[in-house]
């Protein structure tokens, strides 16, 4: 997609030239020619870089550009007929990466803007590199085991890709964080990343919160809205708990995920836009489109490169980083002068299921540090933790051993008949996969880990076996 460059100019005529100046470069450009326009298209158009003249009829330019947040702000190239060198100095301090005067010349114009878009394609690429790279860290997901570093490959691996991403595991298992990630290690990480909850918005109001509506479309629609989709234009929609949507919907989002266009509520113009979807569940989809609760051709269209969020209690020593990482985290946020965890708190930690997953470890970790001011925590201010057969099961378990595949066949063995019979390979394999699918309580993801294959080829054989 080719970088937006914003105008700010308040002579008409010389805008038009701006653009004329721009047009071999291939650019998008867009035109304010006072300050509150250009702050209204910066916010919503979120352009990659401002040629911004100083004297607008509403404001001072160096004024929006002093707006900026140093670390998020677009590239600034400021413009005025009145240079002086305090001007310039104040410019460049304020975050401005160049300073012309006018009049311009073409040339001199294009190689000034290609140079500032060039800086701003190095600077998101040095930052997604330090966010990707940093020990035990991609961007915000936390966690070195090895199903988490399989999950970041897939992440790397589909960013690049307009491709829609259906992200699967229980509830609290970081799957907004997982789509943010895919969303900053595209090229569309300046963009906007719209996310919607699907089960938190009542069902007769969930098609205008994506889609936006009209003033009178329905009561209480007393202004025209821009719904998610718009929202998101050249970005990512993240849409969570997609399996809560009510299924008259599903028809419209599915011509919307196929053609990139939609109506608003009210409206019979069609509007497009160029979106990447990033779906989510906590709920096996093939259950809801076996249930019909999910539309079986949705589904299919959405599931194009999925990604299985594993649950806490299976990613080992990422039970402690992440610990780690919320205690700095939630410190800051409520004011403690936390200094770390005693090893008996890290054990316990990790010897517990934690059956809410990483939203559930975060409040514990917040209850301690809100009811205990001390700057180093012991295990007697970990609140009282419920206990599962899991957890009982785990802390009398015997060591375990090294080969992944030898653990899974103990954990299974009880299954297996003892009974020698010859049967077709396709049938005791249909049978075997089934009883684990069974002890699993239909969660394919985790029968998946357990046999270890993916929960796609579970999904194909399943698929198969309906057929014969």
């Amino acid at each position: 997609m080719p970088p937006t460059v914003l105008i700010v100019e308040d002579t008409l005529s010389l805008a038009m030239m701006y653009q004329s100046y721009l047009l071999p470069t291939g650019v998008n450009t867009l035109v304010a020619n006072d300050g509150a326009t250009a702050i209204d298209i910066i916010q919503k158009a979120q352009p990659d870089l401002i040629i911004l003249d100083v004297m607008l009829p509403d404001m001072n330019g160096l004024d929006i550009l002093a707006s900026f947040e140093l670390e998020n702000s677009p590239q600034v190239i400021v413009l005025t007929g009145h240079a002086t060198k305090e001007m310039a100095i104040k410019a460049i301090k304020l975050g401005a990466c160049d300073f012309l005067e006018k009049p311009v010349e073409a040339d001199r114009f294009r190689v000034t803007v290609n140079n500032a878009l060039k800086i701003k394609a190095l600077k998101l690429k040095v930052k997604k590199y330090q966010a990707k790279y940093e020990k035990g860290r991609y961007f915000d997901l936390i966690g070195s085991s090895k199903v988490m570093q399989s999950v970041y490959q897939v992440i790397s691996s589909a960013a690049v890709s307009k491709a829609t991403v259906f992200i699967t595991g229980e509830s609290g298992t970081g799957k907004e964080l997982c789509a943010r990630a895919v969303h900053q290690a595209s090229d569309r990480a300046e963009k906007p990343f719209v996310a919607l909850n699907c089960a938190a918005i009542p069902k007769d109001l969930i098609e205008s919160e994506i889609f936006g509506h009209l003033k009178g479309a329905f009561t209480g629609a007393i202004a025209n809205r821009i719904g998610a989709a718009g929202q998101a234009n050249g970005g990512t929609l993240f849409l969570d708990e997609l399996c809560e949507m009510d299924i008259n919907l599903q028809s419209k989002l599915l011509r919307f995920i196929q053609t990139g266009c939609y109506q608003l509520v009210g409206s019979e113009k069609e509007v497009k836009v160029d979106v990447r979807f990033v779906c989510a569940t906590n709920r096996d989809p093939l259950v809801e489109v076996a249930q019909g609760r999910f539309r079986e051709d949705l589904y299919y269209r959405l599931h194009v490169i999925p990604i299985v969020l594993p649950p806490l209690r299976e990613r080992g020593a990422d039970i402690i980083e992440i610990a780690e990482a919320l205690f700095d985290k939630v410190a800051k946020e409520e004011n403690h002068a936390f200094k770390g965890i005693s090893d008996d708190v890290k054990r316990c930690l990790s010897q517990y299921d934690w059956p809410g997953n990483v939203r559930q470890l975060e409040n514990v970790i917040r209850n301690v540090l809100v009811l205990n001011p001390q700057e180093w925590i012991e295990v007697s201010m970990l609140p009282d933790l419920p206990r599962s057969t899991a957890i009982n099961e785990k802390l009398t378990a015997p060591a375990k051993t090294t080969n992944k595949h030898i653990n899974n066949v103990q954990s299974i063995e009880p299954l297996v008949e003892q009974e020698f019979e010859v049967k077709p390979l396709w049938l005791a394999e249909k049978e075997y996969i089934e009883k684990v699918i069974d002890y699993c309580a239909t969660n394919i993801p985790k029968a998946a880990a357990m046999l270890d294959v993916s929960p796609s080829t579970l999904y194909r054989k399943i698929k198969s076996w309906e057929e014969i």
